[in-house]
């Protein structure tokens, strides 16, 4: 899926919404003076995610394609305020996706049975409970936008992995880690509006380790040349505070 529209929808949602908040005012009107002041707050976000999946191969017969599509984000926020520029974030969520992988015909060049395109084609929906935890490095507040920067680490539980299903792809099901973590970095902007803060955020994914649970047979054209397979994507927040 090409993300480009995405991204020219949140630089338009950025810029709209700055001239709302009337940041090049030259009056300087500062909306919520001390909402950044208290020691712990609260928020939830919505948004939408697109997940790929990186690959290592043992041999080279040809990629495995991931055809992605846009999922669904929700959650809460938990604020620790450390200082003006530093802040601990606890952002607990569910992330809704799917990934469909396209396999060659060459893969299947020693399977036994009729190659069908349901062989070729794996839909992988995937239900994560979302445990993030990120530290925010903001610049100085200007007006009514405040910039910012996010790194941190995630735990997640994937409630659609079929880790512990005994069938496996020549059932017809593809199986995954349940228990995965992640390291993410992103960046956003602070509007202070009349009533509340809005922040839109952007931020990449990174899995930290193999979430692929491999067919019994060592050879099984779905699995078997693939030596890793890492969760890889963009999240996109809109956060209410």
């Amino acid at each position: 899926m090409n993300t480009k529209p995405i991204y020219v929808l949140l630089f338009t949602l950025f810029a709209v919404t700055a001239s709302q908040a009337q940041l090049f005012s030259k009056e300087k009107i500062r909306n919520l003076e001390s909402v950044d002041k208290a020691t712990i707050s609260w928020g939830y976000y919505l948004g939408f995610n697109n997940l790929d999946f990186k690959f290592d191969y043992n041999s080279n017969i040809g990629d495995i394609q991931t055809e992605r599509t846009t999922g669904f984000n929700v959650g809460l926020l938990g604020n620790f305020r450390i200082n003006d520029y530093l802040d601990l974030r606890l952002e607990p969520g569910l992330v809704i996706s799917q990934r469909n992988l396209l396999y060659q015909e060459n893969y299947f060049a020693d399977f036994d049975d009729d190659i069908s395109d349901s062989d070729l084609l794996r839909e992988i929906k995937s239900t994560y409970v979302y445990f993030p935890l990120l530290l925010k490095i903001s610049t100085k507040r200007v007006n009514n936008f405040k910039p910012f920067v996010l790194a941190g680490v995630s735990a997640a539980i994937n409630l659609s992995s079929n880790e512990k299903n005994p069938d496996d792809n020549s059932s017809g099901d593809f199986r995954m880690v349940k228990n995965m973590q992640f390291f993410e970095l992103g960046f956003g902007i602070d509007f202070y509006l009349d009533r509340f803060k809005f922040t839109p955020s952007i931020r990449g994914v990174f899995a930290m380790k193999d979430e692929l649970i491999r067919d019994e047979d060592p050879n099984s054209p779905w699995t078997g040349n693939i030596s890793q397979m890492q969760t890889r994507g963009v999240f996109i927040n809109f956060t209410v505070q």
